[in-house]
């Protein structure tokens, strides 16, 4: 259950409005709970072959995936453990219990040593896949973190610098990815590769990113990457990446190319993905629907700068609300922060801060945005929160309160902004990723 930990907007805020509070957090809870894997893995795992079963996982989802694919495989199939060797990898605070599965916990959005060892043993065991062998990769949004085995000689440190650096440059995610996949032994169709002797390689996959690509759902460890070393060298040099020469030298590499499609490392490769943002989104959409209001879907891609994103959709509430119209405004995708301030968020709370900005109060006007892995941005904590929650009192609570929202948004500085007025949205780890869901109710 997600949880807006408000206190004095319960006190002051009207009926109607706290209705609509409560409608936008059990909006996102469906969302949610339509991308989990305990609903829509199962029906995707295949049944045991007559040789070992390699099942391989990383991501915020990683966890859980293994958690199910272990109860399948025990109570449906009754497999003897010694047919299955298992190693997860998921985001700390993310992990579950899974017999018969590893079940390793590692750090996010940067990487630790942690990942990198459990990435070690990952490719040693795909490495070791023999020809009766079938490989299930259990995959979702954060594999790239956590599934982390840098390239050459390029360590942990600088490895860890370059992610920083990617993440403050405002860059999005299939650029990040790109940059990654060129710089690892695991990411861009690597671990095919590494497990090209096994009978067949089953990819099922929770996609968190724009349009679903598999190549770049954590990097596309499982399929041939379309990205070369010339569009990561160019990416760097746009977005003002300080590389080390170790980097460098792997960047400028030829060798260091990653596999292409006709690779025969995918030849007996499959690849399926179970669940979608717009699964969560139109999840949502129903929730609303129920409710009263028209869903408006804007769709699950949206991109772009999360302050600006936010000033459009609040014009676009602004009129329909003039319209007399009640509706859901419903969105997706993955938002960027140029970072230039001194202060902590992501960008579902920025977006969440600049949204109230621009509705400076509007009546009847209520979002919502959230990260369905139930953190944003952040520290790396399991702790950290989702996103936040805009009512018409927003701006008047956070005043009252000694607050400056112009001057918290410039400094980036949007987790403050709503732990101060209790509005951040905290459902803790979700162990599911679809990426960002944004609600705005109007009327």
């Amino acid at each position: 259950m997600t949880d807006s930990n408000s206190t004095d907007s319960n006190s002051t805020g009207s009926n109607s409005t706290e209705t609509a509070r409560a409608l936008l957090l059990h909006c996102l809870d469906e969302a949610i709970a339509a991308a989990h894997p305990a609903r829509c893995l199962v029906p995707h795992l295949p049944a045991p072959g007559q040789g070992r079963l390699i099942i391989l996982g990383a991501g915020k989802a990683g966890g859980s995936m293994a958690a199910v694919a272990s109860r399948f495989y025990r109570e449906e199939h009754g497999v003897d453990p010694s047919r299955i060797v298992g190693l997860a990898v998921a985001r700390h605070g993310y992990g579950e219990e899974a017999p018969m599965i590893r079940m390793v916990e590692a750090g996010h959005p940067v990487p630790d040593q942690a990942g990198i060892d459990a990435t070690i043993d990952t490719l040693k065991i795909a490495a070791d896949a023999g020809p009766d062998d079938d490989v299930l990769v259990l995959l979702s949004g954060g594999g790239s973190a956590n599934w982390i085995a840098p390239a050459g000689d390029l360590t942990l440190t600088e490895k860890q610098a370059i992610t920083k650096a990617l993440l403050r440059s405002g860059a999005p995610i299939n650029e990040i990815n790109c940059v990654r996949k060129h710089l690892s032994r695991i990411k861009g169709g690597r671990l095919a590769m590494m497990a090209r002797n096994a009978r067949s390689i089953l990819t099922l996959a929770v996609s968190d990113v724009p349009h679903d690509d598999p190549a770049v759902i954590a990097s596309g460890p499982t399929v041939p990457d379309p990205s070369t070393l010339a569009d990561a060298r160019a990416i760097c040099e746009r977005r003002g990446i300080p590389l080390p020469e170790t980097a460098k030298a792997l960047l400028n590499d030829p060798l260091n190319e990653t596999p292409k499609a006709g690779d025969p490392a995918f030849v007996r490769a499959e690849y399926r993905i179970i669940a979608r943002p717009i699964d969560a989104l139109e999840a949502a959409a129903a929730a609303a629907a129920a409710a009263g209001y028209e869903p408006v879907m804007l769709g699950p891609d949206v991109e772009g700068e999360a302050r600006e994103v936010a000033a459009e959709h609040a014009g676009m509430a602004r009129e329909m609300a003039a319209a007399g119209r009640k509706v859901a405004i419903i969105s997706g995708g993955e938002l960027t922060v140029t970072i230039k301030g001194e202060g902590h968020g992501g960008p579902n709370q920025e977006y969440a801060l600049a949204l109230a900005l621009a509705l400076d109060g509007a009546p009847g006007i209520l979002g919502i945005a959230a990260d369905t892995d139930g953190t944003d941005g952040g520290r790396g904590e399991a702790t950290d929160p989702a996103g936040g929650l805009v009512d018409p009192t927003t701006l008047a609570r956070a005043r009252a309160a000694g607050l400056d929202p112009a001057a918290m948004l410039a400094d980036n500085d949007s987790t403050k902004f709503f732990a101060t007025i209790g509005d951040l949205v905290q459902p803790g780890p979700t162990r599911t990723n679809v990426n960002d869901c944004r609600i705005i109710l109007v009327g």
